[in-house]
């Protein structure tokens, strides 16, 4: 067993050109990379780049005076942090500010006007089944079809379909006041005869109305046809107001635009059956089947699950329009399809989105709804001046410390320094890169904390070349020469490096864990150097070394090479000679 061990372990010493080859095709493609993509330059954060700062100022919830308190501003900060930061790295600050208020920074180079979509949505969906719904600001009949694309599957027991294409299903009528009013009659009677298809109100159906709460469901019905009546869903300041205040229990009127026709339509809605709460995850998919461009998929939790299907199942025993659910995000109607069987398990919103605009409903859904309703109360421009001197003064002491290490291996090393600063530079270009690449991957930004740890991390990638230029000097001090010197030198330095930088990865590891805000983006380069440290010393320093072995510049231990025998101070190995044997005395014999 010993002889071919050998023999692999020679020839892995003899082909270290390898392990150079890789690396440098490894730096070659990622840098051309960094220049297809046109991101040649890391993305700052906002202390040393700018951006803009945005103030939310927090509103009371109907019939909840006190929602605003810490627990739910707390809640609201660490839900807006998670929909625009994402790893942590990407710089955007989330802070409160007073009892009401909340400042949330974005650095330069971010999608500004994304970003404050991101954390001034509140992301409250519901699911409510559709009484009426009509044309809005147009003389003609109802459109059939509020949401073409729009539809919801369910895992085992089917799939809903679009909605009813046939006009004969919709009451037409000359003038849009004319089918409002037929409409709206049919929606009165519902309301008066709590028959709208929420679980909770067919319960309740089964004790008689007192003539006091007959009264206040005609009163409300009416109410709500005459906002109905009125509503405008192109006008846009009356499409912000709909149904602003009603009770997620309480039926409501609501704005939806059709994603083929961009035509406004304005419904009437029953009480939610279905939260966003009741969603146990969701993503943005791209439908490949019915070209239908991106989708946002959900899976309902096990509670979820049962309410869907229990209006799925009453829905599709109901005539159209109310055999359709809508989905209402932020009061507003997304899509509305209509259902045909009894659905459960998921469900998916189709409604013509690009990318983007999937990711980011997708995105929202998954964070969870803010406890809170907020609007802006400023939109701010950072300027980066202070960050900017900071970051000055930051790079002239790296240069410095970076020059003074330099000095010291050259000094001390002398030949072997040449190893040394090619590995820093090999170490400083895959940084470098990374980062610029990282930036529109995951949005990674660099701040002035970030650009701390690239320097602590020069100390942690030159502590390991001394690892192994000792191992390597300890070896000729016993008296070997250089190639097999290196070669044993290696186990023994290489099991040092691997504990010293994963007590360092480990480090920056429970630092990006346990903290926030800047604090991330100094454990984030930490941990990335440090794992660059690795990769260089085993692909780049340890072949490059063995190379080096085999020149006589540093085989022979040149005076320069610092490798010279002579200064370190080597014994000639010890060697048994044999004395001679004294003549044998022949008469003692």
């Amino acid at each position: 067993m010993a002889a071919p061990k050998k023999g692999r372990s020679a020839s892995a010493q003899s082909r270290p050109g390898r392990s150079l080859a890789l690396i440098l095709i490894a730096i070659a493609a990622l840098t051309g990379g960094m220049f297809i993509s046109g991101n040649t330059t890391p993305r700052l954060g906002i202390d040393l780049a700018g951006g803009t700062s945005i103030t939310l100022e927090a509103q009371n919830e109907p019939g909840q005076p006190n929602a605003i308190n810490k627990t739910n501003m707390n809640t609201a900060v660490d839900i807006m942090n998670r929909r625009v930061n994402g790893l942590g790295v990407s710089e955007a600050e989330v802070q409160t500010q007073g009892d009401k208020n909340i400042i949330v920074n974005i650095p330069k180079g971010t999608n500004s006007k994304q970003a404050r979509a991101q954390v001034g949505t509140t992301a409250k969906l519901y699911f409510r089944p559709v009484l009426t719904y009509a044309a809005s600001g147009a003389a003609t009949s109802p459109s059939p079809s509020p949401s073409a694309s729009s539809s919801a599957s369910g895992k085992a027991t089917g799939t809903a379909t679009e909605k009813a294409t046939d006009k004969s299903t919709s009451s037409a009528s000359a003038t849009p006041s004319a089918t409002a009013t037929s409409q709206g009659r049919a929606v009165t009677d519902a309301l008066k005869a709590d028959s709208s298809p929420s679980a909770s109100n067919s319960a309740s159906t089964k004790a008689s109305p007192t003539p006091s709460a007959s009264s206040s469901a005609a009163k409300a019905a009416a109410d709500l046809q005459k906002a109905y009546d009125k509503l405008d869903c192109t006008v846009p300041a009356q499409r912000a107001k709909a149904g602003d205040g009603v009770d997620a229990k309480d039926p409501t009127v609501a704005c939806g635009q059709d994603s083929k026709t961009k035509q406004w339509e304005k419904y009437i809605l029953g009480p939610a059956e279905v939260a966003g709460t009741d969603i146990k995850k969701a993503g943005a998919v791209y439908d490949t089947t019915n070209a239908q461009g991106w989708k946002v998929t959900m899976d309902f939790t096990s509670g979820g699950s049962k309410k869907f299907s229990a209006i799925t199942a009453k829905l599709s025993q109901s005539q159209p329009p109310q055999n359709q659910f809508a989905i209402v995000l932020d009061g507003a109607v997304v899509s509305a399809p209509s259902v045909t069987q009894t659905l459960s398990g998921s469900a998916e919103i189709t409604g013509g989105f690009d990318q983007t605009e999937a990711q980011d409903l997708a995105n929202m859904l998954k964070y969870g709804a803010l406890p809170l309703t907020f609007h802006e109360a400023s939109v701010t421009t950072v300027t980066a001046a202070l960050g900017g001197e900071q970051l000055h003064a930051g790079l002239i002491a790296g240069a410095i410390g970076l020059a003074l290490v330099i000095i010291y291996l050259v000094i001390y090393y002398r030949g072997l320094s040449l190893v040394a600063i090619a590995s820093l530079m090999v170490s400083a270009i895959l940084t470098y890169v990374l980062m610029a690449l990282l930036g529109p991957a995951i949005g990674f930004a660099l701040n002035l904390p970030a650009v701390c740890g690239a320097i602590v991390a020069i100390g942690i990638t030159a502590d390991s070349f001394i690892v192994f230029f000792e191992r390597i000097r300890d070896e000729i001090r016993e008296g070997r020469t250089l190639r097999p010197a290196v070669e044993r030198a290696w186990p023994r330095a290489r099991r040092t490096i691997l504990v010293s930088d994963f007590v360092s990865f480990l480090a920056a590891a429970v630092l990006f864990i346990v903290t926030v805000g800047k604090v991330q983006g100094f454990a984030f380069t930490l941990g990335l150097t440090t794992l660059l440290d690795v990769v260089v010393v085993f692909l780049f320093t340890k072949p490059l070394m063995t190379i080096l072995a085999r020149k006589k510049f540093f085989a022979s231990g040149h005076s320069w090479s610092g490798l010279d025998p002579k200064r370190l101070g080597a014994q000639p190995p010890l060697r048994r000679t044999r004395r001679p044997s004294a003549p044998v005395d022949t008469k003692e014999a």
